[in-house]
């Protein structure tokens, strides 16, 4: 029993199953309570993203030497490629699929979360973009100039952050969840909101499974190694986020998931995984072109063109990339194109959050999964090239 209880998936599983029953009983004076955690917990983990991107980024960095530049620029390519193939599949099926469906569009009220007791603000060092540059631009450069003093504290320095991780943030996590969907219970989403939209949910999700195979099988192609090896580590990583709504909150998790597979290179798995884990988002955007494609039709009684929908693919791309690490990211970083492209109104941009809040979870769990497909095809690229692993063996989390 012990066993099973140290078990991070069966705590993230108790954590979801344990949170939304609480929420169905739960009066407002104990989710007063519950709010305030969530909010307290949510900071801790927030504020450590930043340190985990440049603990584990730009030492990988460093590892890399005179090959840094060349393989930033195939992560960032084979990155952006993903997330824009993956929308303009999502558009594709759109075309096919929205003007046979009929879709219940009506939006009940949802009960109000009580404001938190008290904020203990914890802001960030820096922003999570910040951060990213941060890691790559002093990553190469203390390759290029091969700074031994740097590249030793960038070393120390990850081994302290691997602490945090391992004895802070990922025992949070399955407490982080459990009130995160207590709050979705408590408000109704989870039992009213869910079955008006669960058509183009199950399409979407089904979307998700169908590219991560796509990436999967692309990857072993490429590398010549098996990616069940890769794919069949990721449940915890897939729960975690699909119950934190956040890449960054299961950017922990992630890199220990992708440690235990046999064929992915350890250096490649410390640069790409934290690199993809904010800049690969392929389930977010997908989900993005359908949704937006089934409201301009609900509303506005007509999908948009072809072309319309090819640039908003291409520049939502873009923006993907500078998504904050956050639930709802890619979507709010993206609102000027919905209303600038799109042309879309308050009623359309209102409705397009709401839907995409009901399955941002399984949206972040595709891009997080995705990673590891990514880390295989660099893993796959630097074999090929002849780069060799300056790290034989990883830091364990």
């Amino acid at each position: 029993m012990k066993k099973l209880f140290d078990s991070l998936p069966f705590r993230l599983l108790l954590g979801i199953f344990l949170g939304v029953l609480c929420g169905l009983v739960f009066p407002e004076s104990v989710m007063k309570v519950v709010v305030t955690l969530q909010y307290i917990m949510g900071q801790l983990i927030t504020f450590c993203v930043p340190l985990i991107i440049i603990g584990f980024i730009a030492p990988s960095i460093t590892r890399l030497g005179a090959n840094a530049s060349r393989l930033l620029l195939v992560a960032v390519s084979i990155a952006y490629v993903s997330s824009i193939a993956a929308a303009l599949l999502s558009a594709g099926a759109g075309y096919a699929l929205i003007p046979h469906l009929s879709i219940d569009t009506s939006v009940t009220g949802l009960r109000e979360l009580p404001e938190v007791v008290f904020e203990l603000g914890i802001p960030q060092i820096m922003s999570v973009m910040s951060a990213l540059v941060l890691s790559v631009l002093l990553g190469l450069a203390a390759a290029w100039t091969k700074s031994e003093t740097t590249i030793r504290l960038l070393e120390e320095f990850q081994n302290i952050v691997l602490n945090i991780v391992g004895k802070v943030v990922i025992p949070l996590l399955p407490f982080y969840i459990a009130s995160t969907f207590c709050g979705l219970s408590y408000q109704g989403m989870i039992t009213r909101q869910l079955p008006a939209f669960l058509q183009i949910i199950l399409i979407v999700m089904a979307g998700h499974y169908l590219w991560l195979a796509a990436l999967y099988l692309l990857a072993g192609a490429y590398s010549g190694k098996n990616p069940w090896e890769v794919l069949r580590h990721y449940g915890p990583a897939y729960l975690t986020a699909v119950g934190t709504m956040s890449s960054a909150a299961t950017l922990a998790v992630a890199l220990r998931c992708a440690q235990k597979s046999r064929v992915l290179r350890d250096d490649m798995v410390s640069f790409g995984i934290p690199l993809f884990a904010n800049i690969h988002l392929c389930g977010s955007v997908l989900t993005e072109v359908f949704f937006v494609m089934t409201i301009s039709k609900i509303l506005y009684g007509s999908i948009p063109s072809a072309g319309t929908m090819v640039l908003f693919c291409l520049l939502l791309g873009i923006f993907a990339i500078g998504a904050p690490g956050v639930p709802g990211g890619t979507v709010v970083a993206s609102l000027g194109l919905i209303t600038g492209v799109l042309l879309f109104k308050d009623n359309g941009t209102a409705l397009m959050l709401a839907i995409f809040a009901l399955q941002d979870s399984f949206g972040t769990a595709c891009n997080v999964t995705g990673d590891g497909a990514l880390t295989l095809m660099l893993t796959g690229y630097a074999e090929k090239h002849g780069i060799r692993n300056e790290k034989q063996q990883a830091p364990a989390l």
